[in-house]
């Protein structure tokens, strides 16, 4: 039996605007194994981009649980959620959220630092993951002296050099012209190949169709949950 990383059962998320309250999941129950490539799609206001905040525990639900690696992250406080993304969760955004006076090696060293990582090991640490995604020689580069294809490797890199257990890419192309997105998508996979669960939010079919399972959001709840037949790459 597989290794479950992530176990929703019947989440909930409401949100209060003004005198109105905004049911963003109704009883969502989703479980996702180690090793998992898996998309989730929805339009624009389907809670594809809230689930995503719970996963990553940057949200907390309204009721239900959500259980990481064995701990129920539904009720932690902050300081406890934190912890968790800094150890468990790798982050890639659209945006790469890079910290644009520091080179390349700076960006990737820096959850190392929060981590308590010695300078040393983390240089180490550093150099070898940029070297893993192919940016061996742009170590000392700025992020305005890379391209955008760059800078999202940068920002992959920067999410996998802790080791998490899960990597989240939140339209991890959407910056990206079509030949740099196929580029993107392709360490994805390599990525995946090594053994890494993934997750990714997306609104296009065709960079849902590099995962393994398909996961589509409507109105706040599952409408189907598939595995892909023939995943790209």
């Amino acid at each position: 039996m597989r290794e479950k990383v992530i176990h929703l059962d019947s989440i909930v998320k409401n949100y209060k605007v003004g005198t109105q309250v905004v049911r963003a999941l109704r009883s969502v129950s989703i479980d996702i194994c180690k090793g998992e490539y898996v998309a989730i799609m929805g339009a624009s206001g389907s809670g594809k981009s809230t689930l995503m905040n719970i996963i990553g525990c940057l949200d907390t639900p309204t009721s239900g649980t959500y259980i990481l690696n064995d701990k129920d992250v539904s009720r932690m406080t902050d300081d406890s959620l934190a912890e968790i993304r800094n150890s468990e969760i790798g982050f890639v955004f659209q945006v790469f959220n890079l910290l644009p006076r520091n080179n390349a090696l700076e960006n990737v060293m820096l959850p190392l630092i929060y981590s308590g990582v010695r300078k040393a090991q983390r240089k180490v640490m550093a150099e070898q993951t940029l070297s893993d995604v192919g940016l061996s020689d742009r170590m000392t580069h700025r992020p305005n002296e890379l391209s955008g294809g760059q800078r999202q490797r940068v920002a992959i890199a920067r999410a996998l050099v802790n080791k998490p257990s899960l990597l989240l890419a939140d339209e991890p192309t959407g910056n990206l012209d079509s030949k740099i997105s196929e580029e993107i998508m392709k360490l994805f996979a390599e990525i995946h190949q090594k053994g890494n669960t993934l997750i990714m939010v997306t609104h296009e079919h065709s960079i849902a169709m590099h995962a393994h399972r398909i996961i589509h959001l409507k109105d706040g709840e599952v409408e189907s949950d598939e595995i892909n037949p023939t995943p790209i790459y």
